[in-house]
């Protein structure tokens, strides 16, 4: 049975019940029309396999037709590992990405509902930050203008002056200090390179699209419980979201681990050289996909504040009770102490305050903040081997984890 698809939700009568950053905009439905996807993002494998030979079948094909698949040049195709890793390895996470976090998010709708976290009063207001969602991210002109933004500022600026080597290789040679292409470097410059910026750069349009709508359901008044055990007052479900962009965040350091490993290999770069890039790359994806939850900070804190002065009045009132009671003799004499009602609810009542004094200011802990990171610097783990030997990784990566 398909998912409900959120594109045809154009008139809001009500809030539809499933949200998707990625089912909508003109490439999703050449997708579906070319039975590449279907109205739920099914048909993952084709997707896999088809669009990564789209951009890397001809540029092999080419460059053993112009004698550069082993050598020949500088850097053949076969040993270009950024090429390979980028069009094998993270284009597919960045398609695969879109199943994963589509079934994460498609429930974030109903769990602001079904948690009452939305006042009637303002429900208008959360389906106005919905539409404005869909439409959005089924905007062509977005779609347009991200590839006009591939080729004038992606090509012509940052793959020609900041990533594409400046020696010799398959799919250019560098005569009188210019790079000039042959026939597999057009075909990687024209298409392969700039499909694959699209869909890197769509993937941040998607996070504006959700930091956006994030940011307009954060100026709705919500109405959120101090004990829910959860320690954000009911928002822990959007934990679960950020776990979804780890396929995003390892496909970032897959493509960082590629451009790095050709400068170790072909430039005389050291591992060590990028260590502060690195460390930016972990702050970067911490920006993009952990800070915008920080708009619901105001609010969970000012929660936490209310929670404290009322719980505090409830205990302060409960426990004076409790005290004449039980201390001032206050209780009947055939009232048993042993057994009380009294004795569990003083237990239950402390036990709520320490979850209010427990609550967090941000829907998100270090073990998102660990796993994410980890998935950063997998992919980076291999090029350890240019700094130690084999054994030696071994032996200190068994240390951290025993």
């Amino acid at each position: 049975m398909a998912e409900s698809n959120p594109v045809m939700h154009e008139n809001i009568s009500e809030p539809p019940t499933d949200f998707s950053l990625v089912l909508g905009g003109p490439l999703y439905q050449i997708l579906r029309r070319s039975k590449l996807s279907d109205d739920g993002l099914h048909l993952l494998k084709r997707r896999l396999i088809v669009i990564p030979l789209l951009v890397w079948l001809p540029l092999l094909i080419l460059s053993i037709f112009e004698g550069n698949f082993w050598g020949g040049e500088q850097v053949s195709f076969i040993h270009d590992i950024e090429l390979h890793i980028r069009f094998l390895i993270a284009m597919p996470m960045l398609i695969g990405a879109e199943l994963i976090v589509h079934q994460r998010m498609r429930k974030v709708l109903s769990n602001f509902m079904d948690r009452n976290l939305i006042p009637g009063v303002d429900m208008q207001r959360f389906e106005a930050a919905i539409k404005s969602a869909f439409k959005l991210r089924n905007s062509v002109i977005s779609e347009v203008l991200m590839i006009v933004f591939v080729y004038a500022f992606g090509i012509l600026v940052v793959w020609k002056s900041f990533i594409g080597l400046n020696i010799d290789t398959w799919y250019a040679s560098i005569v009188n200090g210019q790079r000039q292409l042959n026939l597999a470097g057009y075909w990687l410059v024209l298409f392969s390179l700039p499909l694959f910026q699209f869909l890197l750069i769509r993937w941040y349009f998607r996070l504006f699209i959700w930091v956006r709508f994030l940011w307009q359901v954060s100026r709705i008044k919500l109405d959120l419980i101090p004990t829910h055990p959860d320690r954000i007052g009911g928002l822990g479900f959007l934990t679960n979201i950020t776990y979804a962009f780890s396929m995003l965040a390892m496909a970032h350091g897959c493509i960082f681990a590629a451009f790095i490993a050709n400068r170790i290999f072909y430039t005389g770069a050291k591992l060590l050289d990028f260590k502060f890039d690195i460390l930016m790359l972990l702050i970067y994806l911490f920006i993009i996909l952990v800070l915008p939850l920080f708009v619901f900070s105001a609010q969970l804190a000012a929660a936490k504040r209310e929670g404290l002065r009322e719980y505090g009045d409830l205990a302060q009132r409960y426990v004076r009770a409790y005290d004449k009671k039980w201390l001032r003799d206050g209780a009947s004499e055939d009232e048993e102490f042993l057994g009380s009602g009294d004795i569990q609810s003083l237990a239950d009542l402390g036990n709520g305050f320490q979850v209010i004094g427990e609550m967090r200011f941000l829907p998100v802990n270090k073990q998102t903040l660990m796993q994410l990171a980890s998935w950063t610097l997998l992919p980076m783990v291999p090029l350890l081997l240019t700094i130690m030997p084999f054994e030696e990784l071994l032996k200190k990566l068994f240390s951290i984890l025993v």
